[in-house]
């Protein structure tokens, strides 16, 4: 089972009454397409920015607004929830839960529930930062409650500042680590993902498909699995994991320099990056004229792995070898002349395991055999080779 899978958990999601109450609904919706079970509890403000219905019909259950109407349903709803979520948080809800005040849904749920609690503040970046506001916020996160941040932003009020409520994306995330088994607990993880450049002029560049999606995946799942994690990226536009320290680079030299300036103390490196395998040998510092052609003449990039793998105290390695066609052959003769610890092959002419899709289909490949498994989202594919290196480093 995927342990960061939200299927059949069920999410106890509290709306209060802010502008940003739209968001719940998106969030509402993503939470569903990852299967959750969702069911909302409302306080009487926030019915006037969204009514009940439009929750009911997105959730596809009943809505909660009145402490009166169903008896004991602030003990009963806490009791089958996985998580409590409360999004938007306005600064009214943070002082009234931080207070223990308990007269709607929202506080009595909480005050009932015992388990992981989410909350996402949302208001003027004045009362966000008021002091009275931080130290509410502070007496939740000391009693286990984790504040996902607002972000900084235009406000619904015209000003400019910290106070919009985070994305759905970030709340999703959050709610994944909290519900995920910490098993990489203690483990420093270095990720190397994404394309590299190099640059045959100031404007042209060799370089490749790879959108970093598989290695920015290890590092989210690693992330909420526990572990310390650090990603080395190529350009991509994929935005990274929140809790990862990011180092950027383009070419293959400086993708080599990165990691071993962050090699230190690392568990394990996944090799995940799509390194150009071949660089141009004669840089040119002014644009190459068009007229007339001319012959390009390449030498081969550094190889990051054997550098690592040579050293004497080096982590355990997980290389990647995208291949075109069933070449598992290939990929075990790399896993043996590298020094790698296990390599995951992927055939990128499958419909669907190809550069810059979501899912992936890989087979793991170690000194005991190869593992195959179906297509699936690559965050599904990182679960497994935490799985994996779980398993070897017993």
């Amino acid at each position: 089972m995927n342990p960061s899978s939200l299927k059949n958990r069920h999410v106890l999601l509290a709306v209060t009454g802010g502008i940003a109450v739209y968001k719940a609904a998106e969030l509402i919706r993503r939470l569903r397409s990852e299967e959750a079970e969702v069911t909302v509890v409302m306080t009487e403000s926030s019915q006037r920015f969204i009514t009940p219905l439009t929750f009911e019909s997105l959730s596809g259950n009943k809505v909660y607004t009145d402490i009166f109407s169903v008896p004991m349903a602030h003990i009963t709803l806490p009791e089958s929830a996985d998580l409590f979520v409360i999004a938007p948080a306005t600064a009214n809800i943070i002082g009234k839960l931080a207070s223990g005040i308990a007269d709607d849904m929202v506080a009595l749920s909480f005050l009932a529930f015992r388990g992981p609690v989410i909350f996402a503040p949302a208001m003027n970046w004045r009362m966000y930062e008021h002091p009275v506001l931080q130290r509410n916020i502070k007496t939740l996160r000391d009693l286990g409650c984790q504040e996902v941040e607002p972000e900084e932003g235009e406000l619904a009020c015209g000003e400019y500042g910290v106070g919009r409520m985070a994305e759905a994306g970030r709340i999703i995330e959050a709610v994944k680590g909290c519900l995920t088994k910490k098993d990489l607990a203690g483990l420093k993880v270095l990720v190397v993902a994404g394309p590299t450049r190099e640059y045959i002029d100031p404007v042209r560049f060799i370089s490749n498909r790879s959108s970093g999606k598989m290695g920015y995946a290890l590092a989210g799942v690693a992330l909420r699995r526990g572990a310390d994690v650090t990603l080395v990226s190529g350009p991509v536009s994929v935005e990274p994991p929140l809790g990862a320290r990011v180092v950027r680079v383009e070419t293959s030299d400086e993708m080599l320099e990165a990691v071993k300036k962050n090699l230190g103390g690392v568990d394990v490196l996944l090799m995940a990056a799509a390194v150009a395998d071949f660089v141009p040998d004669d840089y040119s510092p002014v644009k190459r004229e068009k007229e007339g052609g001319f012959t390009l003449k390449l030498r081969p990039s550094p190889d990051i792995v054997k550098a690592v793998s040579g050293i004497r105290k080096r982590p355990f390695i997980v290389g990647f070898s995208a291949e075109t066609g069933p070449n598992i052959a290939k990929a075990k003769k790399k896993l043996g002349e590298k020094g790698m610890d296990f390599i995951v092959f992927n055939d990128v002419t499958l419909e669907g395991a190809g550069f810059d899709t979501d899912t992936n289909k890989i087979s793991v490949i170690d000194e005991d055999g190869v593992a195959d498994y179906p297509l699936m989202s690559k965050e599904g594919c990182a679960e497994i080779i935490f799985d994996h290196y779980l398993r070897h480093s017993r």
